[in-house]
């Protein structure tokens, strides 16, 4: 299980692996919850969790990135 500082730590590449193996683990998990048994049906919202936590933070960088003032100045005429 990743936690919240661990995910900070990772490159924007990386979240961005980890939410597209994290969802793909995610849909294996349905499937197998609709055709048998799981082993740990607590696993199902591990994962949505871990998913909302990626999405989470891809937001709050995207506002970081958002809210930082451009370095390119325009001439003033």
């Amino acid at each position: 299980m990743t936690n919240a500082a661990e995910l900070r730590e990772m490159s924007d590449e990386h979240l961005v692996l980890t939410l597209r193996e994290t969802c793909e683990q995610l849909f294996r998990l349905r499937l197998q919850a609709q055709t048998e048994r799981l082993d740990a049906p607590s696993e199902l919202r591990q994962q949505r969790r871990l998913i909302a936590r990626i999405k989470t933070l891809q937001g709050e960088r995207a506002k970081a990135a958002a809210a930082e003032p451009k370095t390119e100045e325009t001439p003033k005429t």
